[in-house]
């Protein structure tokens, strides 16, 4: 697991919310679907960055 992947993830989400509120804001559906897919892709890039932690840990203590 490295920081920089969750930093990629924690810039995607960011990235997607901003997206989500300029939709909003300007009325483009796309837009602001494509934030929340955005925000979607981090949530998934955060969870495999979990498992790997957990694997890791695992390995460490056996």
């Amino acid at each position: 697991m490295g920081l920089d992947d969750r930093v990629d993830a924690t810039a995607k989400n960011i990235e997607g919310k901003v997206q989500e509120a300029v939709g909003e804001v300007t009325g483009d559906p796309k837009d602001k679907a494509e934030g929340q897919a955005k925000q979607a892709e981090a949530e998934v890039q955060h969870a495999a960055e979990d498992v790997k932690d957990e694997l890791k840990k695992g390995i460490d203590q056996a």
